[in-house]
């Protein structure tokens, strides 16, 4: 997953504001006390997020599974002079070498979690890698956003570089959702190379995901809407999740 087409990430999600959501989790942390700022990121990909979060006076980790977007968002940091350590690692089994005051998990790296056991081993990793009040903040597309909107529906685009179908699949009964994308990059020579991955989501219900946490041990879990800490609502593409470790 999120790998042969690592190196054209960054222009596929070019209308992307990074900064935008960067500040949106810089409110969450603060809103929910999380003192210092001694960060991991989960599902880091190219470093969108990473890199402000960075500018913000986070000192983040960067932690992806695929070598391939951690090879491209190191390559990004370098090139703004900023050291940022980027680990590969699977998140349902993070391990780091201090205690963290947030871990964060956007752009639906929540979503590739396909069963409750994958969910509740990566709440459990995050809430060993937590001080004592540190808070784990994540999103999700919703239910209604991966039936619906991706839901067995096909999405093209053409650009002078790019060229991709994405293709997809909803299972009501399993809550899932197949993607399969391909997508034609244009070389320097003129023809093109064919890149065909599939990925898969999960949709997870908030209630089922506010329970979970609660069963890790995290207290207060609360639920924001796709915009800024707004209330949730059913019928919208994205929700915002933030609950805090036990105090000792």
């Amino acid at each position: 997953m999120y790998t042969a087409f690592a190196p054209i990430y960054d222009e596929l999600m070019a209308d992307v504001d990074y900064i935008a959501w960067a500040n949106l989790y810089g409110k969450m942390m603060t809103r929910f006390g999380v003192k210092g700022g001694i960060v991991a990121e989960c599902a880091c990909g190219t470093g969108g997020l990473t890199i402000p979060l960075s500018r913000l006076g986070y000192k983040v980790t960067g932690i992806d599974l695929s070598a391939e977007m951690l090879f491209e968002a190191a390559k990004k940091a370098r090139a703004e002079g900023m050291d940022i350590p980027f680990v590969q690692q699977d998140m349902r089994r993070m391990k780091l070498h201090r205690p963290m005051d947030a871990v964060l998990c956007t752009c639906d790296g929540v979503n590739y979690l396909l069963t409750e056991a994958d969910v509740k081993a990566f709440f459990k990793a995050a809430y060993e890698a937590l001080r004592p009040g540190g808070g784990l903040l994540f999103d999700v597309s919703t239910p209604y956003k991966l039936e619906n909107t991706l839901g067995n529906n096909l999405f093209m685009q053409d650009t002078p570089r790019i060229t991709y179908l994405w293709s997809n699949r909803f299972n009501k009964a399993e809550k899932r959702i197949d993607m399969d994308l391909c997508i034609f990059t244009k070389g320097k020579d003129g023809r093109y190379d064919r890149v065909d991955e599939r990925q898969t989501q999960r949709a997870h219900s908030a209630l089922e995901l506010a329970e979970w946490l609660k069963e890790t041990g995290f207290t207060a879990p609360q639920i924001y809407g796709e915009k800024d800490m707004s209330d949730p609502h059913e019928k919208e593409s994205r929700w915002h999740f933030a609950a805090t470790k036990r105090e000792v």
